[in-house]
């Protein structure tokens, strides 16, 4: 399982030029499944991003947890983060975890982050989506559970 996490000032998807999910200050998450990934990799991620320190405290440092500053989430699925592209110039999505077992996991992924997180937005699973948002620093984090687990 691989997530970005990007600070955010505000975050919205557009699915056919409708706002199906938006927040104010927290975290943008584009989330991507691959094949041996359970409820394990979701849990460990889950709370993983959720403990993250990457808002500032009064000092201007980097101090405190999404939790801790009330902000709220808008996840995207993501399966082009498992994209290979060592060969070539069209890259293989072979890694990336089937629709329907992704679909699962990922609403899986979302019910455990709203039992951290009050608001949590999602895009539509699968669809062509329009994401805008303001990195806030710009700070974007990195977590594989491979490296976690």
């Amino acid at each position: 399982m691989r997530v970005v996490v990007q600070r955010a000032l505000d975050a919205k998807c557009l699915v056919n030029e409708e706002n199906v999910g938006s927040i104010d200050k927290g975290f943008m998450l584009l989330v991507g499944f691959t094949h041996h990934d359970t409820m394990k990799e979701v849990k460990a991620l889950t709370k993983k991003i959720v403990g993250l320190r990457i808002f500032e405290d009064e000092q201007g440092k980097m101090n405190k947890s999404i939790h801790d500053i009330n902000g709220e989430i808008l996840a995207i699925s993501q399966f082009t983060l498992y994209a290979d592209a060592k060969h070539g110039n069209r890259p293989s999505f072979t890694e990336a975890m089937a629709y329907e077992q992704a679909n699962l996991l990922f609403s899986q992924f979302i019910e455990e982050l709203k039992t951290y997180i009050p608001k949590v937005q999602t895009g539509v699973f699968g669809a062509d989506m329009k994401i805008s948002f303001v990195n806030d620093g710009p700070v974007t984090i990195l977590l594989d559970s491979q490296e976690l687990l």
